[in-house]
């Protein structure tokens, strides 16, 4: 009956009235230490979403010029952030391996991390600096070791041992390019230029600093990060499991090199006391990322996401989709996302980049 008396109340209302209600339910929420205090509060904005977008559909059409080139001017720019953070780190890791002695493992390793990729986590590495002002070139250099783990990790991930994608990034994936040996030893390859990224002079931090970085960057490559969350996707194979395990294997999988994009400013900065913060909000953008990329290989196409879709079900993988089912999967990552608002809000006027970029991975579709 609550649920009725809500929308009698507010179906007549017009998109900017239904906006603006949201707008203070969420504000509302962000003040909450506990959400699970506000289930109400947070079932509201549910349902008040599902009506703004079913507005939003309907109204479309007839939106002024002036707001329409406003939602596609915030769109461009959201963009040419992420093309600018992706340019600079293709960049440095071109001259970089310019630079390595030349073997036949060069071709296969460029192949596998140069060309296309979002550089999402390498966006989010510079927001966070930005926040604690960190050099934007450290940054950078940071974020070149990221996508070679990144990219080591996509390789693996592609092995016919593993989950057998012969497509990546609207391409043959590099084993099917090259075959499987060479798939193996490139993507080991670029998995150790990672930790001489970070250990060479060039880079300008301090001893403690530099051990600290790579020492991390280890834990999350290695079996308590991405080797152990692969590890442990394979064996849930076919299998149901608990919400508990499917968020552990997640936030290893993806979660831990999110929460490295996070903290590694903190280290360059020094600003320890930030540490757990950033470590708990980066393993939650991790686990926000991966309930995207699970929603879309459920509903998307695989021209769109460069990537064949569709298979987690077809191979009995457990996500959180095969646990709760889509719609509620989606509540399940429109929570997330408020707990991490709430999170990165005590930071001030400095979180808006990190904020978009939030909003794009919610928005993605590849």
């Amino acid at each position: 009956m609550k649920d009725k008396n809500l929308l009698d109340d507010i179906k007549d209302k017009s998109l900017e009235e239904l906006t603006e209600l949201a707008d203070n339910i969420i504000k509302n929420l962000e003040k909450k230490k506990n959400l699970e205090d506000s289930m109400d509060e947070y079932q509201k904005l549910i349902r008040l979403n599902i009506l703004i977008e079913k507005q939003f559909q309907k109204a479309s059409k007839d939106l002024s010029l002036s707001t329409k080139a406003k939602i596609q001017n915030l769109q461009k720019k959201m963009k040419k952030k992420l093309n600018k953070v992706a340019r600079d780190t293709n960049l440095f890791l071109k001259k970089f391996i310019l630079k390595q002695k030349r073997t036949e493992l060069l071709t296969p390793m460029k192949y596998g991390l140069l060309p296309g990729g979002k550089k999402i986590r390498s966006k989010l590495l510079v927001d966070v600096g930005k926040i604690f002002n960190v050099n934007y070139y450290k940054l950078i250099q940071i974020a070149a070791a990221v996508e070679c783990i990144h990219a080591y990790s996509l390789i693996h991930d592609d092995l016919p041992c593993m989950d057998n994608d012969k497509l990546r990034r609207g391409k043959l994936s590099t084993h099917a390019k090259f075959g499987e040996s060479t798939a193996i030893l490139a993507g080991n390859s670029l998995l150790t230029i990672a930790f001489e990224i970070l250990s060479q002079s060039s880079f300008k931090v301090d001893f403690k600093t530099k051990n600290n970085l790579i020492n991390l960057l280890s834990k999350c490559s290695g079996h308590s990060g991405i080797a152990g969350g692969q590890y442990s996707d394979l064996q849930f194979e076919g299998k149901q499991q608990s919400l508990k395990k499917i968020i552990d294997m997640q936030t290893k999988k993806t979660g831990k090199l999110f929460s490295f994009c996070c903290v590694a400013p903190i280290i360059v900065s020094k600003k320890n006391k930030y540490l757990n913060l950033f470590d708990s909000i980066g393993s939650k953008i991790g686990l926000l990322f991966q309930i995207v990329d699970d929603l879309i290989d459920h509903t998307g196409s695989s021209k769109r996401a460069g990537k064949k879709t569709k298979k987690d079900f077809k191979r009995g993988k457990a996500t959180l989709i095969s646990l709760l089912g889509y719609k509620n999967t989606v509540k399940y990552g429109n929570k997330l996302k408020l707990e991490i608002f709430s999170k990165i809000n005590k930071l001030g006027n400095k979180n808006r980049d990190l904020k978009d970029t939030i909003n794009y991975i919610l928005k993605r579709s590849k």
